[in-house]
């Protein structure tokens, strides 16, 4: 049975940083990443990263996110700096097993707020 379990969303100021955790088990998973959905607008592909460590990410986000992986754990990690207003949203961890199946978090949310 696949969990993916995150942690570490919340409310932050403007400029401030979060680190956003997703710990998966119960497969062996390709590629993890992470996605996110403000309300109003479809999800959005924020970074992802492959078991070799080749990593993708969304122009928005460039720069300012950084997103990296423990595969011993399982677990993938997103370091979120210099946060903006419009990095608010529902954020939700993706893994990929070897058939390309995916599985999704429960979301965490992210506030960037004065």
């Amino acid at each position: 049975q696949v969990q993916l379990v995150e942690s570490g969303g919340g409310l932050v100021q403007p400029g401030g940083s979060l680190r956003l955790s997703c710990a998966a088990s119960g497969s062996i998973f390709t590629i993890m990443g992470w996605y996110r959905q403000a309300p109003g607008k479809q999800r959005e592909l924020v970074a992802d990263i492959t078991r070799d460590g080749s990593t993708d990410y969304a122009d928005s986000v460039k720069g300012r996110f950084t997103i990296s992986r423990d595969n011993a754990k399982n677990t993938v990690y997103l370091q979120m700096n210099n946060l903006k207003p419009e990095d608010t949203a529902v954020y939700y961890c993706d893994a990929r097993d070897l058939r390309s199946m995916h599985y999704w978090g429960q979301g965490t949310q992210v506030t960037v707020s004065e």
